[in-house]
């Protein structure tokens, strides 16, 4: 694959990511030969090719195909989504669209094999190689939340019984069909992963060395059907090239590539952050108006009926706000408090809770942590909440100093309230999610805000009855 990046005439900050496509599509749309066309798009990198795909028209595109050799285009191809890449093969023949997913990482080709029509899909698998075929069958064997279906059928492997020379020999021969060289795997006489051996550790070895001492036996490695939530944490903790994938008999089946953990990495957390807006799945621009309703709609239901007993409790203190109406200006500050405080010790538990061996104490441990760190800041806010308030009432609306800090008290001792309630909420409720073997983070912000609404309505309205009316009757 190439990877030299070209100089060009074009001053650009070094902060700034170059932009290769106008010189790009001016090459493509030259008169200048194949040969030498090819030569100057070879000095570019695949994914500034793959950028400029969607900016040609169908027929640039297709000249573009006939002059770019087929490895270079699964290169390009490597570097496009899906559907663009559908797309892109749909305007080829059969035999050259084969030919691309035959080149291609094996689970790259499985991901663009899924989006094409059963018929189509049956016809271009039937015309790749046989070694690519295999490849892509395993890969698909496997569904998508397990690690297998991410995995690479690109590496190098050696047996345990060869001497320096003879690894040597294997690395050179296999290099020509792997890209993955700089970790070679190691399994024993029954084909069972043994360990793995660094490049540069075979490199400087003496052909008199034993290679066995060269074979780290603690290599991480990682079962096929394992799920991805189960296994990242682990891939992230290791800073391997690539780490290999077993089957339950421990014969190798295949590598997970950094690029893949990246990936992998990358898509978990855009999973959560969608979770996080109340969302059971991502979404993209390309997605069905349906299809991005039913996603949303469910939590929507949910929060609805959240929404209304608010509303309704907010309605049982009616007497409070038609004989005070000056507090109901304040209801947003409370409720904004309990909210964000609440969405902060969400956020917090949900990162902790990504730690697998947490023992019932450290979960007790946290929740009295994150009331304690509510109550704090609920303290100091409410103080200060008390003071400003307080002058607020006397100057702008000439009340007397005894209602505006009866109401700022009110307020302060609310805040404080409301603030310790809703941290406790936002780290229970992931725990008992987490508890009942659901994904703690569709305890997602909105749910959370919106009890933490219930709570300041209810600590807010109740505190200003009971103190503003019952005790100091100025209603």
């Amino acid at each position: 694959m190439s990877t030299e990046n070209i100089t060009t005439s074009a001053q650009t900050d070094s902060n700034t990511r170059p932009n290769y496509d106008e010189e790009i599509i001016n090459i493509i749309r030259s008169n200048t030969s194949p040969r030498i066309m090819r030569e100057k798009l070879d000095a570019y990198h695949e994914n500034d090719i793959a950028e400029v795909l969607s900016k040609l028209t169908v027929q640039e595109r297709k000249k573009l195909y006939r002059v770019l050799s087929v490895s270079m285009l699964s290169d390009v191809f490597e570097y496009t989504d899906e559907e663009d890449a559908v797309r892109y093969l749909d305007e080829m023949d059969l035999h050259k669209a084969a030919s691309i997913l035959s080149e291609l990482e094996a689970d790259t080709a499985v991901e663009i094999l899924k989006e094409l029509e059963t018929e189509k899909k049956e016809l271009l698998i039937e015309l790749m190689d046989e070694n690519s075929r295999k490849d892509v069958d395993l890969i698909a064997s496997f569904s998508e939340d397990e690690i297998g279906s991410r995995m690479s059928t690109n590496y190098v492997v050696i047996t345990t019984n060869l001497t320096v020379k003879q690894a040597m020999n294997e690395l050179v021969q296999q290099a020509a069909q792997n890209d993955n060289i700089s970790t070679l795997f190691v399994v024993d006489e029954m084909g069972a992963f043994y360990g793995a051996i660094d490049l540069k550790d075979l490199i400087t070895a003496r052909q008199s060395d034993n290679l066995e001492e060269r074979i780290t036996t603690t290599f991480p490695y990682v079962y096929g059907n394992e799920s991805i939530d189960d296994c990242i944490e682990m891939l992230k903790d290791y800073s391997e090239d690539s780490i290999p994938v077993l089957d339950n008999n421990n014969r190798m089946l295949g590598v997970i590539t950094a690029q893949s953990i990246i990936q992998v990495v990358d898509e978990e957390m855009g999973e959560d952050y969608a979770r996080l807006a109340g969302l059971t799945a991502e979404e993209d621009l390309a997605e069905p108006l349906f299809e991005s309703m039913k996603k949303r709609l469910p939590w929507l239901l949910i929060l609805l009926a959240l929404g209304m007993l608010v509303s309704t409790v907010v309605g049982a203190f009616e007497r409070v706000v038609s004989q005070l109406t000056l507090i109901m200006a304040f209801q947003s500050l409370i409720l904004d408090m309990a909210g964000n405080v609440g969405t902060q010790s969400l956020a917090v538990t949900i990162r902790v809770l990504m730690d697998e061996s947490l023992t019932v104490k450290q979960k007790c441990h946290l929740v009295i942590k994150e009331m304690r760190v509510g109550l704090c800041n609920g303290l100091l806010l409410g103080v200060v909440s008390f003071i400003l308030i307080g002058l607020y009432i006397c100057a702008f609306k000439g009340r007397s100093a005894g209602f505006a800090y009866a109401v700022s008290a009110c307020i302060g001792v609310s805040l404080v309230l409301a603030m310790l309630i809703s941290s406790m909420t936002g780290t229970l409720i992931p725990l008992f999610f987490k508890k009942i073997k659901v994904d703690p983070a569709v305890a997602s912000g909105p749910l959370i805000t919106t009890i933490n609404d219930l709570v300041a309505v209810v600590t807010y309205y109740g505190m200003s009855w009971f103190l503003l009316l019952e005790v100091l009757h100025f209603g």
